[in-house]
């Protein structure tokens, strides 16, 4: 089969990192992913835009668009306006947000708040929520509150992507996992491919490289070959590290 895969990579130099792990498609942060400050324009943004990557921004972890706290979920939206508008100028193919949680709320309560996010949304830039591994109340760690939210937002055209790690830590079963986040989302657009450090439904989000945690290997190769989506590893280490997990997919698939 033919697969794109890719890595996360440092935001420094993305061409760089890209060339170092012999891969057209990455992932990185426009800044600090713990602030709620906008990233600088990027002096390279340009270059960035006229290479032949397909560049993805992940939105910082802080967002959460369906916080009861209006002092999180408004400078959440407000931030991931800022990640659109450095992610328009470096041409990103795509930008990763997190699904979310409601704490102490109904799941229910967080359903209009994501709705309300992405009407204000005014991008060409697709959205792609991704599943989480924890959160209480959370909107995307288990499928079937993901089905009552896309139930809501579908009809507002989504992306999803699917991580690998939070779905074995979240508890949800890998056998026919793709099949199952079709059956809801209609899509996959990519695939955050990770091992997990932790056992299964420990909510907790430790990546570990490819073939050296708890996930059983079958179930990893199985999701990127169901899924048949743009792959990036977000797994621990530099270059030579993704290498060699680029070698273990390869081999498999």
């Amino acid at each position: 089969m033919s697969l794109e895969v890719g890595a996360h990579v440092d935001a420094n130099d993305p061409i760089a990192e890209a060339r170092a792990r012999g891969i057209r498609i990455v992932q990185f942060f426009l800044g600090d992913p713990q602030s709620w400050k906008k990233a600088p324009a990027r002096d390279d943004s340009e270059e960035l835009k006229a290479s032949d990557l397909s560049i993805y921004v992940h939105a910082p972890y802080l967002v959460n668009l369906v916080s009861p706290n209006n002092r999180i979920r408004i400078p959440s939206r407000k931030i991931l306006d800022d990640t659109i508008e450095r992610s328009e100028e470096i041409g990103a193919a795509s930008i990763i947000v997190h699904a979310g949680h409601v704490a102490d709320e109904d799941v229910a309560e967080g359903f209009p708040r994501w709705a309300k996010a992405l009407e204000l949304i005014e991008t060409d830039i697709p959205i792609l929520i991704e599943n989480t591994a924890g959160g209480t109340n959370a909107m995307g760690r288990r499928l079937d509150v993901l089905a009552r939210l896309w139930d809501v937002i579908g009809d507002l055209n989504p992306g999803f992507c699917l991580d690998t790690c939070h779905a074995w830590a979240g508890g949800e079963d890998m056998e026919g996992l793709v099949d199952r986040v079709l059956a809801i989302t209609g899509r996959i657009d990519l695939v955050h491919l990770n091992d997990s450090r932790d056992p299964f439904d420990s909510r907790r989000d430790r990546h570990a490289n490819l073939g050296s945690g708890h996930i059983p290997e079958e179930l990893l190769v199985g999701v990127v070959s169901e899924a048949n989506a743009p792959t990036l590893l977000e797994t621990p280490g530099g270059a030579a590290e993704h290498v060699v997990d680029l070698k273990w997919l390869h081999d498999r698939l």
